[in-house]
């Protein structure tokens, strides 16, 4: 009767280490499949993103800025040149003063 129990218990050992190394390999599975989705959703994904969308229309407003900066440039040019007319026509001698 105890060689019977014996060899009992010993099925019930060996089918219990069984499922716990069966769930023991899922767990490291899943854990390396949830690494790679985190990484993907964190790092490629905004990349993918920037790549895509952002880029353009961060090249397209520095192009925008650029332009801005050269019509600032050509006014300013544009208003030294009319305060140096105006200095040599010197208003001052033609009032009187």
């Amino acid at each position: 009767m105890e060689e019977r129990e014996d060899k009992e218990v010993y099925r019930l050992v060996r089918d219990n280490n069984r499922l716990l190394r069966s769930m023991r390999r899922n767990a490291v599975i899943w854990g390396i499949i949830k690494i790679l989705l985190y990484l993907g959703v964190l790092v490629v994904l905004p990349l993918w993103l920037y790549a895509t969308y952002l880029a353009p229309i961060a090249e397209n407003a520095l192009g925008v800025l650029g332009q801005v900066q050269g019509v600032g440039a050509e006014a300013q040019n544009q208003l030294n040149a009319f305060q140096e007319i105006l200095q040599k026509l010197n208003p001052a001698q033609y009032i009187g003063r």
